[in-house]
Parts: C-alpha cells; structure tokens; sequence
C-alpha cells in the first residue's frame, strides 16, 4: 500500500498489479487482475500471489534496520579462497543485507506526495522494487555453494534488470515535477535514491566477478586502478560523441601523477569522468566554435596522496554566471535548453566506451534533463568526496572530483 505520510493524511493506494516485460503481460495491461488468483510467475515465488504484495510486513520491519556498509578494503582482505569459501560468505552477506536496501527505497517512494508517487514510470519503478525485494528476501537461507549459485544467477537477473533505473527516474520526476513544491524533497530522494543503486551495483558485480579469474582483480576491485587509462578512454567516448553531434571535438592534455595506480572499483568514476567532460567539451566547443584558431584543450590534472584521489578538469569555455552555478547541482537543471542535444547523453553504465554501443543504448538516453551533474556529486559525497565548481566567466571552469581512495585510514570509503 502507498500511503502519503507528508500531508497527514492516510491516502492509500492499492498496487493494481506487477507490470511483467512479457509479451502476454503487455497484450494484458488493461485487463483487471484477479486479486485471489493471479500469480506471479518467478522460479523463487511460485507460491506468492499479487495480493501477498498489499501485506507489506516484511517490508515495514526490514525499512526500519541499518544496512551493513561494507568496506571496500575488508572485501580486498577477504580476497578468494581455494574451496570458494569467499563466494558463500558473500552470498550471505548479499543474502541478508540487499533486502534491507531494497526496502528503506520502497519506504522512500511510500512517503513521496501522493500526487508525485502515482506518476506511472516513477510506480512502475516502485511495483519492481517490491518484486525485487520479494524476490530476494525470499530466497532460502544459502548454506551449500550449490544454492549459492542460483542465488548468483538471481543477482545476475536483477542487475540486468536495473539499467533504466536512472532513465525512469528522470522522466518520472521531470513529468512530476510542476507538482513538486520542495526541491530538496527531490533532492534528498534522488541522491538517496542513486547512491543506493551505484552501491547495490557495486556489491553484486562484485559478488558476480568474484567468480571469475581476472588478472590484476579481487571481485569488481581493480588492483592497480590506473587514472590515466581511465581518463583516455572516457575521453575517446565523449571525443566520438562530440564529432557526431558538432563535427569538431578538442583534445584532453592529461598531467600530474599520470603513472600513478592503486586499488579502486572503476564503475563510479566511469560515470563520473565522462559527464564531467562531456560539460568540458561542450563549454568549450560553444565558445570557440566561429573562431578561427583550433579549440583549446581541457585539461585534466591527476592528483593522489594516501587519502584521496584528485581530478581537476579545467576547460577554456566561456564560464559560467553566478545564477547558473548556484543551480548546478539542482537535478533537472541543464544549461543546455535542447533535450536531443546529445552531447547531454547520460547513462549510468558506461560498460563500453565504443560508438556502436552508444548508438544501441541512445533510447535510454537523458538529454539536457541536468541528472549528470548531481549524480556526480552524489556519487562523490557517497564515496567520501566532493564535486566542486570553480568558474571565472569569460575564461573558463575547473571541476574537482575529489574522492577517498580505499586503502584510505581517514577518509574510510563504505558501500
């Protein structure tokens, strides 16, 4: 039941039904469910009906326990063992601990206003977070490696399932928006919103890689994390992306501690760095597109001690107004005013920085709709860090991404 608690009143609306991505689901949507008999058809509910969904017990009681934070660096001690001892301890960690996470987001979305929690994309993400949770919480307790790999081959499904998260929740809250008086109410949502769902990702990728032999890895953990790479291959992504949307693209002069390596999990920062210079690039294509001297640089500084991990990525754009660095980091806010602007492109999986994989991916786009700037910044406070602007109008913006690094004493990075 959804019940709208920020208005002091006890509006409920019931869940008509758990939308299904297949085709009878699709041909089926207008017809009314059958409360008593529908059934869900998942390999671990057989036995759950629809209307087992309007009892959210189990829900209300986990949405009310902590979640279990766990340190990137105890994952990297656990490492793996000979007789996969690792992969059962960290079934059961994920076991116990994803069901709580799913349900303090089920709780998030029941104390939305009523009006902004019955926008359909923003319910439907709702009705697959209770599927989700159910799913999940009820999977047998995993004592044998045998049960633990179909839990894996679960968590495999659910992290498939998630890629248009970010893309639902954009539309859903832009649709929702004019009724929406408390921007912080977004905000606060929204940031929790995706920083559960980059650490949630993290832990089963994690759990998943931890199956397989990769040099140089521990599960998602990359040993010896080069920066640099990072920055070369998010640069020739958003260089492609550039030359399709203006036909010109700057280059990237990378300095500071270029050769520099340390264990890090790749996947925030492959968010983070390419909407970073995605801004860059554009700022600086806008501005120096009718000259006739070649597009300036921007540049990207590299800075490590035994805490954190700095990037500086400074452009020669034209800066930005007082008035528009004070809305930077309000979702939904773009400097740019076309949505099928490209170069405004975000997706939270950037798995494959090939163009091909760009073009497959472009219906899940969120052009111009302002999420890759506060999602950055999320992701960084998330990750111990910050996201700071600093912009001089008519010369151009520095970006620091500042985040901790996991072997970190001080700034202790948990998931």
């Amino acid at each position: 039941m959804l019940t709208n608690k920020l208005y002091g009143c006890s509006i409920r609306l019931p869940f008509l039904h758990i939308r299904h991505r297949t085709n009878i689901a699709r041909d089926n949507k207008n017809r009314k469910l059958s409360n008593e008999n529908k059934t869900i058809h998942d390999r671990h509910l057989a036995n759950i009906t629809v209307t087992s969904f309007h009892s959210q017990t189990a829900i209300e009681q986990l949405a009310l326990k902590p979640s279990t934070r766990l340190s990137p660096l105890t994952m990297m001690y656990i490492g793996k063992t000979q007789d996969n001892g690792h992969l059962l301890r960290s079934a059961q960690y994920l076991h116990k601990d994803l069901p709580i996470r799913f349900a303090h987001r089920i709780n998030d979305f029941q104390n939305l206003p009523f009006v902004v929690a019955c926008n359909p994309l923003l319910l439907e993400l709702h009705e697959r977070f209770i599927k989700t949770f159910h799913t999940l919480h009820s999977f047998p307790q995993i004592n044998t490696l045998e049960q633990e790999k179909i839990y894996t081959q679960l968590l495999q499904n659910t992290f498939n399932s998630s890629n248009d998260t970010l893309s639902l929740l954009a539309e859903g809250f832009r649709e929702a928006k004019r009724h929406i008086k408390q921007e912080m109410l977004v905000r606060s949502f929204l940031d929790r919103a995706l920083t559960s769902r980059l650490a949630i990702k993290m832990l089963i990728e994690h759990h998943i890689e931890l199956r397989k032999d990769k040099p140089n890895y521990i599960g998602a953990i990359c040993m010896s994390f080069s920066p640099k790479e990072l920055i070369e291959s998010s640069t020739r992504y958003v260089q492609k992306l550039c030359r399709s949307t203006y036909g010109m693209t700057p280059n990237v002069k990378i300095d500071g501690h270029v050769d520099s390596s340390f264990p890090y999990i790749i996947t925030p920062l492959s968010y983070i760095v390419p909407e970073m210079l995605k801004n860059a690039f554009r700022a600086t294509i806008e501005h120096h597109k009718n000259s006739n001297n070649d597009l300036p640089n921007v540049n990207v500084t590299i800075a490590v001690n035994d805490d954190e991990l700095l990037l500086r990525i400074r452009d020669h754009g034209e800066g930005m107004s007082k008035s528009i660095l004070e809305k930077m980091f309000n979702y939904h806010f773009s400097s740019n005013n076309t949505l099928n602007d490209s170069s405004m492109i975000s997706d939270t999986d950037f798995d494959d920085y090939s163009y091909d994989q760009f073009i497959i991916r472009n219906h899940n786009r969120i052009s111009g709709y302002g999420f890759g700037v506060p999602t950055s910044r999320a992701y960084c406070e998330y990750l111990n860090g910050s996201l700071v602007y600093e912009t001089n109008l008519g010369i151009g913006t520095d970006v620091y991404i500042r985040l901790g690094l996991l072997t970190s004493e001080k700034r202790i990075v948990r998931l």
